[in-house]
């Protein structure tokens, strides 16, 4: 049995409550994730696969990530995780952003980055989890969008967080690429962004 502690809407512990994995969190309550991008010292980001037999299975991510156990910090919850799924020790990571899913999942999301000169080579899989990785350079991930060009394909696109990007850093909107505009389908939500989740903007 996996406990989680209870949260408010404003990231405080509910002192005393303890919520189950797999039972329904009760309405105002939340439970802590952490979600992990990596990006290498080299500038490379670390992609890794979903196994196929769990939700959005055999889809690539750009992050390791999961629910924080009972009585650990989001720091301590997203060095675990990123150790678990990947084998990164982290050495450096730096909370990016927070936000709240107040209807499906009822969860508190902490994002962080880890940079870090770990042997690309050494990533390792979780069981039940993951099945592959891959590194990636940002002008690999850019030629997605010429690939779409080339076979006349779309590109899905989920850009909630575009907003949380840190100078000199930028956001590039796939469908802002030459030629992409009409081969992309974009989504995204004012909720995360301007904190109005329930809100059918």
């Amino acid at each position: 049995m996996e406990l989680w502690d209870a949260y408010d809407k404003d990231f405080q512990k509910i002192a005393g409550k303890t919520l189950v994995r797999g039972e329904l969190i009760p309405q105002g309550l939340y439970h802590l994730v952490c979600d992990i991008i990596v990006r290498h010292a080299d500038g490379a980001y670390l992609l890794m696969q979903r196994d196929p037999r769990k939700p959005w299975g055999g889809m690539w991510e750009a992050t390791a990530g999961g629910s924080a156990l009972a009585g650990e910090t989001p720091l301590e919850c997203a060095a675990r995780e990123l150790r678990e799924e990947t084998g990164i020790v982290a050495t450096d990571l730096t909370q990016v952003g927070t936000v709240i899913d107040p209807e499906i999942q009822r969860a508190i999301y902490v994002e962080f980055l880890c940079v870090t000169n770990w042997d690309k080579e050494a990533v390792t899989l979780q069981e039940g989890e993951t099945v592959d990785f891959r590194w990636v350079s940002r002008e690999e991930l850019l030629g997605i969008g010429e690939l779409a060009l080339k076979y006349d394909a779309f590109v899905v696109t989920d850009e909630v967080y575009e907003h949380m990007v840190y100078a000199p850093r930028r956001h590039i909107c796939m469908a802002s690429l030459p030629g992409m505009f009409d081969h992309t389908i974009t989504c995204n939500s004012l909720s995360k962004t301007y904190s109005i989740t329930g809100w059918r903007l």
